[in-house]
């Protein structure tokens, strides 16, 4: 690091130009870098080498090898189809560093050579001499060495008020942030003019290394992604594992090789569900619609399905469990402590009057002309229109044509000064923290008039402020004195004043919230609170809203730095919820990653840039659409665009109904595995003694036609009873259970199975075929043949219906949740009709899958197939709840 500039001749003169371009050749450019690039690449290969698009490769190599070069092309079709839609999901990649590097001004002005020059902030180097003024954007971490500024900080530090920046004194023990002479990047100069000697430039500055701390955190995949990836493999080593046991028993059994590698070809198709992740995807991507409507904007598809197995939240509270939007309960004058909820409608007394009128008139609040309403700083506004709804001072024109001097808040100091011009005189008026403002008073205002503010009654102030403290109520003191001239400086105005009193705000809870909370704990999800706030604030929010116990645990950000890792890790399994008060990014990001080592599913809530790292690695980042920067929400997962807590319970909900759905239409696209694999099983034992009763072309035209709309109207299927009180569940829990395959393919399965075959028989023989009779083309019972495979397609479509049905419910009746009550899927089995009708009555369609058209007997034949297999599953479930009753 360079040697500071410190005597005023080295700061007027500043960097030399040559010396600024040697600095820039060791530092770098002052900007944001990524390290590494995009991998769209190895993400598109990793699409293309998912275990169910091998399968189909092989298939299609297969078929190319055999002669059927058509078959092969539409295999890779699919393929493609299949890759594209999940490439498409993996593009929204990460933005976190471009919106950061966003916040760095364009151009800058620096003193170099003795002058003032105008460069491309990039070309800041550490040394250089910034010159500030209102209006202009930080571009650099530095020290200010001449004057002073107002800086917005909540860029960094989420803190919407303004905070004093000057030269000189000794606050080197304070952290970084808080240092008094100490301005960054990335934040903004709403006020007074300064030349800062710059310190750290690009990665280097706080940005800088809340960006590398982003970029460190990798992102995991979702539970789903992992499940359905396990289950794909699951199915390659079935698919595999069968062709092995089958196929040399179908050539030992007479099949020549051509006929065997068209048995191997649809036995992968037959075992592969190609609908299944395109379907997937497109109820994600339904879910993620619903949600928008309920305010919760999901950036990840697969986010959908993880917010439904969340167990643990941890929200912030200002704006999430709270309004935003303060109000005023309490004050105090001279020993009477007035209840403005109780007592808010009884006339005010001179002393009360006294208190709100100068609490008004040491704003900076502004009225919306027109309309009347007051804008600026909740808490301003709050005092605003207290003095408004008691008679005081209300009107902010009126008080910016009175008022002569204004001393802004400073952080340093905790208080505000206006000079006010008064009747005949001038009044000056003090607000901030009572610890800040009660050593300025020499006087106490009473019903008896001033008195002096002795030892005794500053004793009853403090014990005041402990009481509302202790509530959770934020208190200010407020205090006056007449003047007869404006006052030199601020130590001046701020000295010999009379309290006139406290006033105590409250951010209330959003009223809906209480229920939310109650619906999460019903539903297993513990809450956690994790703020910048004071702790016995929180808390306070926390009892109003049901979260933690009535003597909630408070863990302040200087206890969690000094807890050892095994030490949160027990704080964490302990069932309390807990209140983490005065929390860094840091720390937020490790009760993240505490939470997640325990198991946990993990939703986390934020608002500024500095809680972009623990937003990232949360299961789910969820940022704030109207109070959040652009960095939290480019690196959130869900962004809530009203800031409601409600919102998240909402969206878990919404994720448990959808997880619940794709279980659903995984089972109803399962179960056709079975009718689809028999046939081919049953060609290959017999020896070609029996025709093929399918062709692969067929297979495709369910598992890409018929099947894909009724399985997404199962994903508009309404939650099941009781999905918000069951437990969620364990995070290493399949997608697919051993239950769901049981009844995919034992039951649903097997039935469809011997029903199809039933039908493609009779079809056969009653066209007068015997084994081993030719059904090729030119033979007399080709056309025989044509219908049997028709039939039998169709009654695998036929069976669809009854299993769709089926699958709308896993464990209560159909009849109890009405069978009508899903007009989506109404839709969708009556376009699977029309479909399936153009398959096997029009000549192009026919050309294509090698269909014939049926005999009205033939269709009748099908007709009971979707009743017997609705019919076989209930039987089933009815079993399943006796079983689970007894």
């Amino acid at each position: 690091m360079t040697a500071p500039l410190t005597d005023p001749a080295a700061i007027a003169r500043g960097l030399s130009e040559r010396e600024a371009a040697r600095r820039l050749v060791v530092y770098g450019p002052n900007q944001l870098v990524r390290r590494g690039g995009r991998h769209w690449p190895r993400r598109l290969l990793a699409q293309l080498t998912h275990p169910l698009a091998v399968l189909l490769a092989l298939a299609a190599v297969l078929a190319a090898t055999t002669g059927n070069g058509a078959l092969g092309i539409a295999i890779v079709v699919v393929i493609v189809l299949n890759a594209a839609f999940a490439f498409v999901e993996e593009l929204q990649a990460e933005r976190s560093i471009e919106t950061l590097a966003s916040y760095l001004p364009d151009r800058a002005v620096v003193v170099r050579d003795g002058h003032r020059v105008h460069i491309d902030a990039t070309s800041l180097v550490p040394g250089d001499v910034l010159v500030l003024e209102e209006g202009d954007r930080v571009c650099a971490d530095g020290q200010v060495v001449v004057g002073g500024v107002e800086v917005d900080m909540s860029t960094l530090t989420g803190e919407a008020a303004p905070v004093s920046r000057t030269a000189g004194g000794d606050s080197s023990g304070l952290p970084l942030l808080e240092r008094h002479d100490r301005v960054f990047s990335g934040t903004a100069c709403t006020g007074g003019d300064a030349h800062v000697l710059v310190v750290h430039t690009g990665m280097h500055t706080e940005l800088g290394r809340i960006a590398a701390l982003s970029e460190q955190v990798t992102r995991e995949v979702s539970p789903l992604e992992r499940q359905v990836k396990r289950v794909a493999w699951l199915i390659a080593i079935c698919a595999t594992g069968v062709g092995l046991v089958f196929l040399p028993a179908g050539v030992l059994a007479g099949l020549g090789w051509a006929s065997a590698g068209s048995f191997a070809i649809g036995l992968i198709v037959a075992n592969v569900p190609e609908g299944l992740l395109p379907t997937i995807t497109l109820a994600l991507a339904l879910g993620v619609r619903d949600l928008a409507h309920r305010q919760a904007i999901v950036k990840r598809l697969s986010a959908v399905e993880t917010l439904g197995s969340t167990t643990v939240i941890c929200t912030d509270k200002t704006g999430t469990l709270t309004r935003n939007d303060m109000t005023a309960v309490r004050l105090w004058v001279a020993g009477v402590d007035v209840d403005l909820e109780a007592d808010g409608r009884r006339a005010p007394s001179d002393q009360v009057l006294a208190l709100v009128r100068a609490a008004a008139l040491c704003t900076t609040a502004e009225v919306v002309p027109g309309n009347g309403v007051v804008t600026g700083d909740p808490t301003e506004v709050a005092l605003v229109l207290l003095a408004r709804s008691l008679g005081g001072e209300t009107d902010p024109l009126r008080r910016d044509a009175q008022r002569v001097a204004v001393f802004h808040f400073s952080s340093q100091l905790q208080r505000m000064a206006t000079v006010d011009r008064d009747a005949s005189s001038l009044l000056v008026h003090v607000k901030g923290a009572p610890e800040a403002v009660a050593p300025c008073c020499s006087t106490v205002l009473t019903a008896a008039g001033e008195v002096t503010f002795d030892a005794a009654a500053r004793a009853g102030l403090d014990a005041v402020v402990d009481r509302y403290a202790t509530r959770g109520l934020r208190v200010l003191a407020v205090a006056q004195r007449r003047v007869a001239a404006v006052p030199a400086d601020r130590d001046a105005a701020e000295s010999g004043l009379c309290l006139l009193g406290l006033v105590a705000l409250f951010d209330p809870p959003r009223p809906e919230v209480a229920d939310a909370i109650a619906r999460a704990h019903a539903a297993g999800i513990r809450v956690h609170v994790v703020t910048g706030d004071h702790g016995r604030t929180a808390a306070e929010i926390a009892a109003r809203v049901g979260i933690g116990a009535e003597d909630p645990l408070i863990v302040s950000g200087h206890e969690l730095d000094r807890m050892s890792e095994p030490d949160l890790d027990r704080l964490l399994a302990a069932d309390q919820e807990v209140i983490f008060a005065r929390s860094s990014p840091e720390a937020k990001l490790r009760i993240a990653d505490a939470l997640r080592d325990r198991g946990e599913i993990v939703a986390m809530t934020g608002d500024g840039v500095n809680d972009a790292p623990a937003l990232h690695r949360a299961d789910i980042g969820i940022a704030m659409g109207r109070s959040g920067t652009d960095v939290a929400r480019e690196a959130a997962t869900m962004v809530l665009a009203d800031d409601n807590f409600t919102t998240i319970v909402a969206a878990v909900e919404a994720g448990r109904r959808v997880y619940d759905n794709v279980r659903k239409f995984i089972v109803y696209i399962f179960a056709h595995a079975v009718p689809e694999v028999a046939p081919f099983l049953l060609f290959a034992l017999s020896g070609g003694a029996i025709p093929l009763p399918i062709t692969v072309l067929q297979i495709l035209a369910i598992d890409l036609g018929t099947e894909i709309l009724p399985a997404l109207a199962l994903s508009r299927e309404p939650a099941e009873p009781g999905a918000m009180t069951r437990p969620p569940r364990p995070r290493k829990e399949g997608v697919i259970r051993p239950a769901m395959l049981l009844r995919a393919w034992g039951v649903m399965g097997l039935v469809s199975a011997g029903l199809v075959l039933a039908g493609f028989f009779a079809v056969l023989i009653g066209g007068g075929w015997h084994p081993s009779d030719p059904t090729g083309a030119g033979s007399a019972l080709h056309h025989t043949y044509l219908q049997a495979t028709t039939e039998l397609w169709l009654g695998i479509v036929s069976c669809q219906i009854g299993t769709a049905m089926a699958s709308r419910t896993e464990r209560v009746s159909l009849l109890s949740i009405g069978v009508f009550t899903n007009p989506w899927l109404m839709w969708g089995i009556g376009t699977e009709i029309l479909f399936a009708a153009a398959v096997v009555y029009l000549p192009p369609m026919q050309s294509v899958f090698g269909t014939a058209g049926l005999a009205p007997w033939h269709l009748l034949l099908v007709v009971p197939f979707p009743f017997l297999v609705w019919g076989a599953d209930e039987l089933y479930r009815l079993g399943k709840r006796r079983r689970e009753t007894a």
